[in-house]
């Protein structure tokens, strides 16, 4: 389950993004009822890309930006409240690693579901759910 960030260089500290991706990783688990579980866990993997000041755009023209993304199967965060609580958070947890260095209201969370099948781990493609059964099988574990 792959999150990225992306921010304009200067924004986050070193020390803050492996907070913030760390938090970020609970996050998403917590707000999908599997925090602990043994299959998804290590498989929430990810990345923080930095650009460089000037080649990042909003409205147009250049401009800092933060966008967390995160990519899932097309059953995950499925309830209203589950996606409305990880957007909430994710802003929170980017705002505070922003230390005051980039505005609440210009951080941009989306989540991105992949099409049923077409979800990869090691080489296998897994169904919705082939991932349902390795979650509920770690689950029992």
């Amino acid at each position: 389950m792959p999150i990225t960030v992306v921010a304009t260089d200067g924004i986050f500290s070193a020390a803050a993004e492996k907070i913030m991706f760390a938090e970020l990783t609970a996050s998403f688990l917590r707000h999908h009822d599997l925090a602990g579980n043994a299959f998804i866990t290590p498989n929430v993997i990810g990345e923080i890309s930095t650009v460089p000041k000037g080649r990042s755009f909003a409205g147009g023209t250049s401009n800092d930006i933060v966008v967390v993304e995160l990519k899932v199967p097309s059953f995950a965060l499925a309830s209203p409240e589950q996606k409305a609580g990880f957007i909430k958070e994710a802003t929170d947890i980017a705002s505070r690693a922003a230390e005051g260095r980039h505005p609440r209201e210009r951080i941009f969370v989306n989540m991105v579901y992949a099409v049923d099948g077409l979800w990869g781990i090691g080489g296998k493609a897994y169904t919705n759910a082939e991932l349902g059964d390795a979650v509920s099988r770690a689950s029992a574990a």
